[in-house]
């Protein structure tokens, strides 16, 4: 197996973990209690927020589809799929910065599936972002 193959089969794993985490996004608003908590703010941004949490759910949807149904796109060694796969890289870099630096858990509900899924949501993060740079720079050397 070459890098290229194996970067495909890598790409299509990171598509199923995002659209896993997409399947599981429902219930962070439930977890996390955003209606209430929300629910004291003015009404544009109550909208603004919802719209926000949207979009963010739309996008890795979309990147976890396109890594499982378009790996070979991402891997094609051309221009724009640098430039798709480093837009990921960093999407996915920025989240797992933010999630290490600036998420402050103490006033979710302490106890061990927390704790679980905070260190699995790091991981993925994680995980995610080393996938995409890679793919990034193999795009970056031509695709080889």
């Amino acid at each position: 197996m070459n890098v290229r193959e194996a970067l495909e089969w890598v790409l299509v794993g990171a598509g199923i973990g995002q659209l896993l985490l997409c399947l599981a996004s429902p219930a962070i608003p439930v977890v996390l209690g955003w209606r209430k908590s929300v629910a004291v703010l003015p009404k544009l941004l109550r909208q603004v927020f919802w719209t926000y949490a949207c979009y963010v759910l739309g996008a890795h949807l979309a990147f976890g589809l396109l890594s499982v149904f378009g790996a070979g796109l991402l891997l094609a060694g051309d221009g724009m799929a640098a430039v798709v796969s480093g837009f990921i890289a960093c999407w996915w870099g920025v989240r797992l910065i933010l999630h290490w630096t600036t998420f402050d858990t103490t006033d979710v509900r302490a106890g061990r599936w927390t704790r679980v899924a905070e260190l699995g949501l790091g991981l993925l993060f994680l995980v995610l972002t080393a996938v995409y740079v890679a793919v990034f720079l193999f795009n970056l050397k031509g695709g080889g």
